[in-house]
């Protein structure tokens, strides 16, 4: 296929741009945010410029920076997602609202609300019992129009569960867009002050981890705190809790009594079940490749970062800690190059200097491998389009991935049928926002080429991954070139699905993609 310029999209300029006055705009309420995961180094540079507060930094964090971190509570906690495409934001709906869009932080970031937050109560309604829990309905709708359910292991629960049981719940694990599984329940309630948490139907004091000469002594000092603790609940305080000072510690109190009184407000009066009450906030926020080396750029003005650290990492816990490794060993030091920053910092999808070869070459995947297409769609679910056999691998990132298809049916917009002994050829580019699919008959006829464009490919060890822009432009197999599924790219924006820019990026990639095949 033709090579394709992209230009005509928005670029390294706009998003650098955006990138810059993002950080020239401090929040009128900063934010107390709690991180972790494989991103905290980048998050905390990016918002600490943006006038947030890092609290209870772990202790990698406390060595790389020349700042103080207070141990206090916090608004919003942010850890690494599922499968480390990204992250998951918890906490007080406004605060999470206000990170959600900090963290936008290139053209192919993407972010979702979750309808089932942490530490949501709701009034269940038992669906099915199952060998080790309940299938309990929420009464909320969740993404892909299906009702939300969520799973009570019987472990969690003094009572016992019958089909058509109504019970008040609360959510204490969450699941990303793009995962099947249901969110996890428990009947044992309580509520979070960011450095302890109320605990419904406990009357002593508790210390999650750390020292025990240093808990017992927190244990002690809860009696001093100017706080009242609710009846009926007893506290259990976290491990960043013992170095916490007495105002933090009564302002976390207070803050989870506040969180108190509107549980038992809401199991005092229940509306009809089932019905979730939304009251902490949940949000989902995928980074895109763009974003992963726009993330490598805030980190490398803190310490050593190899090229592609963030994409490599997100492959597997395996590249993670090769990742580690590799910096503590080498001293990369990206902040004397001034062309960095252009690369890696660019949000355009693409960075030279990321060791693509030498990643897939210690991780996967090589040719013989066989690896899956995640296909993301932008209201956060995840589709499988099946696996195939790398065929080929190239040092610039190509991957070619080989399918044999099923019959029945026709391929979408190409109106060809789909016969036993059919395959797809699909080429992938790590970094390029399109990818090309040749159907072809079982006697080696072309049956049409079909092209995706999405967010910049990224090959992991186990599948290719992106997330679909639903236009797409394919050309039939007597030549004819046609674009397709604009309105549904139009659809997804007024949905509030995907932001402008990445719509007006999508089109811009489909109209050079046309271009490219009318030749």
């Amino acid at each position: 296929m033709t090579d394709i310029d992209e230009s005509g999209a928005a670029g390294a300029g706009e998003t650098a741009e955006s990138d810059e006055n993002r950080n020239e705009e401090t929040a009128d309420e900063p934010v107390a945010v709690r991180l972790r995961g494989i991103y905290t180094t980048a998050l905390t540079q990016l918002l600490s410029e943006a006038g947030h507060e890092v609290v209870q930094a772990s202790p990698a964090i406390r060595r790389r920076f020349d700042q103080e971190f207070a141990h206090a509570p916090f608004d919003v906690t942010c850890e690494t997602g599922p499968d480390r495409q990204g992250v998951a934001l918890h906490g007080d709906p406004e605060a999470v609202a206000t990170l959600r869009e900090e963290l936008l932080v290139a053209v192919d970031a993407m972010a979702w609300t979750d309808p089932v937050p942490l530490g949501a109560v709701a009034h269940g309604r038992v669906r099915e019992t199952l060998g080790g829990g309940a299938v309990v309905e929420l009464g909320v709708d969740a993404p892909g129009g299906h009702d939300a359910t969520g799973y009570l292991p019987y472990s969690e629960t003094d009572d016992r569960v019958e089909t058509g049981d109504d019970c008040v719940v609360q959510v204490t694990r969450v699941t990303a867009p793009w995962d099947d599984d249901r969110p996890e329940l428990t009947t044992q309630l309580r509520a979070r002050g960011g450095l302890g948490d109320l605990v419904r139907g406990r009357n002593e004091t508790r210390v999650r981890g750390g020292d025990e000469a240093a808990a017992r002594e927190l244990a002690r000092m809860t009696d001093l705190l100017d706080t009242e603790t609710p009846d009926g609940w007893g506290i259990e305080w976290n491990r960043a809790a013992p170095e916490a000072g007495l105002d933090d510690l009564t302002a976390a109190l207070d803050r989870a009594g506040a969180r108190v009184e509107r549980i038992d407000a809401a199991v005092a009066e229940p509306p009809a079940p089932p019905a979730v009450a939304t009251e902490p906030a949940t949000a989902w926020v995928w980074f895109g490749r763009a974003s992963r080396f726009t993330l490598d750029g805030h980190r490398r003005t803190v310490t050593s970062t190899m090229p592609g650290h963030h994409r490599t990492k997100a492959a597997s816990s395996a590249a993670s800690s090769g990742v580690d490794l590799a910096e503590a060993l080498c001293a990369f030091d990206g902040t004397s190059d001034a062309s960095v920053d252009d690369q890696a910092g660019a949000g355009d999808g693409t960075d030279d200097r990321f060791p693509f070869a030498v990643v897939t070459d210690q991780f996967g995947p090589t040719e013989g491998d066989r690896i899956g297409i995640a296909h993301g769609k932008p209201d956060g679910r995840l589709v499988s389009l099946g696996r195939g056999e790398v065929t080929s691998r190239a040092s610039d990132g190509t991957v070619t991935v080989e399918r044999s298809m099923t019959a029945g049916g026709t391929y979408d917009a190409l109106e060809a049928p789909r016969e036993a002994g059919d395959t797809a050829v699909t080429k992938f580019r790590e970094g390029r926002w399109w990818y090309p699919t040749v159907y072809r008959s079982a006697d080696g006829e072309r049956k049409g080429t079909y092209v995706n464009i999405c967010t910049p490919a990224e090959v992991f060890p186990e599948a290719v991954r992106y997330v679909d822009l639903h236009v797409d432009v394919v050309r039939h197999r007597d030549g004819m070139v046609e674009r397709v599924d604009d309105d549904e790219l139009d659809a997804a924006v007024a949905a509030g699905n995907l932001r402008e820019e990445t719509a007006d990026r999508a089109r811009a990639v489909a109209t050079a993609v046309e271009r490219a095949l009318q030749d």
